[in-house]
């Protein structure tokens, strides 16, 4: 059984900054890629950022120049650091990995965490 535990959400006031982690364990044989969403208040899911198992990284828009997606392989976690934040950036962000699990037999299959919760106030 895998499991995603997401943490670092909370409260902060605008032009602050701050990190979120999300592990992955259980039965990971490979990481294919790891990321990060967001569904702010009324709004649907929306990408924030991806990256692969090889360290490729991809952004949304809105992020870019401000939020900073890496990962630790050797721990199967990924960290997001997001700064500048504006109100906008108010929402449950979302942990999501594509992995290859399995123990006798291995396939890929895509994990979603609970969410954590950013919210961007003064």
């Amino acid at each position: 059984q895998v499991q995603l535990v997401e943490s670092g959400g909370g409260l902060v006031q605008p032009g602050g900054s701050l990190r979120l982690s999300c592990a992955a364990s259980g039965s990971i044989f490979t990481i294919n890629a790891m990321g990060w969403y967001r569904q702010p208040p009324g709004k649907q899911r929306e990408l924030v950022a991806t990256i692969t198992g090889g360290g490729s990284t991809n952004y949304a828009d809105s992020v870019k120049g401000r939020f900073t997606i890496s990962a630790d392989n050797a721990k199967n976690t990924v960290y997001l650091q997001m700064n500048s934040l504006t109100p906008e950036d108010t929402a449950v962000y979302y942990c999501n990995a594509d992995l290859n699990v399995g123990v006798i037999s291995r396939y890929d299959k895509d994990y979603w965490g609970k969410g954590t919760l950013v919210t961007v106030s003064s």
